[in-house]
């Protein structure tokens, strides 16, 4: 295998090699140096890894802001020390005012609407999660774990290049919001620059808010009354009672099996888990790790491509429409890959279905970190304001930017969304109802242990980045920042092209377009962590990904 690729989110694995830095007592990866910091600090102060993933999560949301934050979602996969397994579903919700047509205008959908101003959030649930998440299974009140991020907030901190290229290249949206454009722009009216510092006060100010009078004050008292004001003065329908009727949710978690190893992650309205082990399940009836790069490729694209055109017809939010649990079926998976041909790429025109759709269905109720104690605490942590900068409001006063999560529900059936995705009726817009999400954490298990946590950011890839990064891991035997490294590659069904990283050699993609596929080269994309098991060494390993700043470290 070359070297150079992909993933990001937490993960642990299995088998590993060479003496990677570990850590005995303590692992978090994330995108950010404060971040992880933040994480460690949280253990040395007698945190565990939930309360150091909480911890790193809120910080995330002042450092990597275009990301993620406390105006967004997020969802928790967590195996406890006790061995019980957690999944929080700390989801956006649409507000009550929202109806399955609330994007079309003279009979024609504004999809611009769904991602940018008053209309483009959902209500944020990010705060509900960790506190659920703190409640059940951490050791540190909430009001600890917002403390980093509130003094990163208050001293500010310097713009990285990543974070400084999603600014310019938002800008023109951002500076149509008056509390973004003083904050993220300079007085002669150009966006601050890499290396440029970024103090985000009254975001410091929410965040000590929050830890002095609860999470009630944000969702019932004065944020909540602020952010009505500021919908109904420009045409949104968010609403005071819309944050004060938001729930976290505890569900079942999503489980598979790969290779002797338990896939346990995170399900719907994820559609990362389902997904994630759709795919994987197919790959098992093939021999991935002996395959050439191209035939690798190849036959997990074709597999990618059957189970996004499952994901465009059938998954949406449980508690609104019926989400098969056949899609998960190992007879099911296998059906499937039948249909992959060796020889060539093969057109998937719409979805399949998947054994018992009618009744066995699952239950009613971006940026990745992911962190590892030797207690046996296992965190996979996504979180999203999904696209860069969410809506791009920053409501006056507060700091916090919202979400843009609107645009995950299909505004209208076929219409694709900023990601390009397409959605059918399962994922209409519908008061209350979560729209679909990638977000994949996922934790793997063998003999009954947690040996790989893993997840990734960026919209769709994410569930292509957690799946290669296990492949990279399982079938080729990697260690996790080799897996990181390798070329990564996404197909979605719609549209009809594979996403590939030019770092595969020319040689490769001349033989994938030979087998009928259409490449988007990209120079790289996606970025995923991980933390893996060292069981030799007994040892935590934690694992960045090269594409983006970051900080893999532990104690």
């Amino acid at each position: 295998m070359k070297m150079p690729h992909l993933c990001l989110q937490f993960c642990m694995a299995a088998l590993l090699t060479a003496a990677e830095p570990g850590y005995p007592g303590f692992a978090a990866a994330t995108v950010h140096p404060l971040a992880t910091e933040a994480a460690l600090k949280t253990y040395q102060k007698g945190g565990n890894a939930v309360d150091a993933a909480v911890a790193a999560g809120l910080a995330l949301g002042v450092v990597d802001g275009h990301n993620s934050g406390i105006g967004g979602g997020c969802f928790f996969v967590i195996r406890a020390a006790d061995g019980s397994i957690t999944c929080v579903d700390g989801r956006e919700t649409a507000p009550a005012g929202a109806h399955r047509d609330m994007y079309v205008v003279n009979g024609r959908v504004d999809d611009e609407a769904s991602r940018t101003g008053a209309l483009a959030s959902g209500v944020p649930g990010a705060l509900k999660a960790c506190e659920l998440a703190v409640k059940k299974h951490g050791r540190l009140p909430l009001a600890e774990l917002l403390k980093p991020a509130a003094e990163i907030a208050e001293k500010g901190f310097e713009l990285d290049e990543v974070y400084a290229r999603k600014l310019a290249a938002t800008a023109s949206k951002l500076k149509r919001f008056p509390a973004s454009a003083a904050l993220f722009f300079k007085p002669d009216g150009t966006p601050l620059k890499k290396g440029d510092r970024l103090v985000q006060k009254d975001l410091a100010a929410t965040c000590r808010a929050v830890a002095e009078h609860g999470v009630s004050w944000f969702y019932e008292g004065e944020f909540a009354r602020k952010v009505e004001a500021w919908m109904k003065e420009n045409g949104g329908i968010l609403t005071a009672a819309d944050m004060a009727g938001y729930k976290a949710l505890e569900r079942e978690p999503v489980r598979a099996s790969y290779r002797g190893h338990e896939v346990v992650a995170m399900p719907p309205p994820s559609s990362g888990g389902v997904h994630v082990a759709q795919i994987l399940q197919m790959m098992e009836h093939f021999s991935i790790g002996g395959m050439s790069d191209a035939q690798r490729v190849h036959v997990i694209t074709e597999a990618m491509k059957l189970a996004f055109a499952d994901r465009a017809h059938w998954l949406g939010d449980p508690d609104f429409v019926r989400v098969p649990r056949g899609l998960v079926d190992p007879g099911y998976a296998k059906d499937l890959a039948a249909k992959i041909d060796l020889g060539k790429a093969v057109r998937v025109p719409s979805h399949n279905m998947p054994p018992h759709w009618e009744g066995d269905v699952f239950g009613k109720h971006t940026t990745f970190l992911c962190t590892a104690d030797a207690e046996g605490n296992w965190v996979a942590l996504n979180q999203t304001i999904n696209t860069a900068f969410g809506s791009k409001v920053i409501v006056p006063g507060t700091g916090v930017l919202l979400n843009d999560e609107m645009d995950d529900f299909a505004v209208q059936p076929g219409v694709p969304n900023a990601f390009k995705l397409i959605g059918a009726e399962a994922n209409a817009i519908a008061p209350g109802k979560r729209p679909l999400s990638s977000m994949s954490p996922t934790i793997l298990f063998k003999d009954g242990r947690p040996v790989l946590v893993t997840g990734a950011a960026g919209g769709p890839t994410i569930i292509t980045q957690a799946l290669l990064l296990i492949s990279n891991v399982i079938d080729c035997g990697m260690e996790p920042n080799a897996a990181l490294k390798q070329p990564r590659f996404h197909h979605q069904w719609a549209p009809d092209e594979l996403k590939i990283e030019k770092s595969f050699g020319d040689a490769t993609l001349a033989e994938l377009e030979k087998l009928g596929h259409r490449l988007d080269r990209s120079s790289g994309f996606g970025a995923c962590q991980a933390i893996t098991w060292d069981a030799e060494r007994r040892l935590l390993v934690p694992a960045h990904d090269p594409r983006v700043p970051g900080r893999a470290d532990g104690r």
